[in-house]
């Protein structure tokens, strides 16, 4: 009788397939954008949207002008609690929009 793996989580295959073909970064960015809800919490969530990340720089899309405000007052909170998620400095500005 043959014995068989258990099965492996889809996201850390992609992980594991991202770094031997050097994509390591992309995919590093990618779930950092997926963290976000899970980071600033559902209320800021739905005020929000994440664009993209360009050479450290999160750019995110804000509803409207006072929610803009108040997270250029937390900015500095918000990149600390991602990238203490993410495990490394990878996020050095937020861009409100």
């Amino acid at each position: 009788m043959t014995k068989t793996k258990a099965p492996r989580n889809l996201k850390n295959v992609m992980g594991d397939v991202c770094k031997k073909i050097g994509m390591t970064d992309a995919y590093e960015e990618y779930t950092t954008l997926k963290i976000w809800e899970k980071v600033v919490g559902e209320t800021i969530a739905k005020e929000t949207e994440v664009e993209k990340i360009k050479e450290g720089d999160l750019y995110v899309k804000v509803r409207n002008p006072s929610w803009r405000m108040e997270l250029n007052f937390r900015k500095k909170e918000l990149m600390t609690r991602l990238n203490k998620v993410i495990g490394k400095d990878m996020i050095r500005n937020i861009i409100f929009k």
